[in-house]
């Protein structure tokens, strides 16, 4: 599939990009080749291929929920620029 210099121009207007003449002819072969591959991919036969929605199956990677301690409000703090009452201030964001 071959595009034209409209097309590209367009894509380029679509993606808020100013392109140049010299841009639009490089794109235009780019383009074009990369449509090229799409087009061989479709003329295999995946009559016979299920559906995969991973080409590996997935093992749960989690590990598994144990109860342990935690840091000490303390030691949370101590590298907080700016701490009061024991709990991180912050710069007021938005205005009431």
């Amino acid at each position: 599939m071959s595009l034209t210099r409209e097309e590209v121009k367009h894509i380029g207007q679509l993606a808020r990009l100013g392109l140049t003449e010299d841009e639009v002819a490089r794109f235009q072969g780019q383009l074009s080749e990369i449509l090229n591959h799409f087009d061989a991919l479709q003329e295999l036969d995946t009559e016979d291929v299920p559906p995969t929605p991973y080409p590996l199956p997935l093992d749960n990677v989690m590990r598994d929920d144990v109860a342990k301690d935690s840091l000490s409000q303390d030691d949370v703090l101590a590298n907080a620029p700016r701490a009061e009452d024991g709990a991180f201030r912050v710069r007021v964001v938005l205005d009431d």
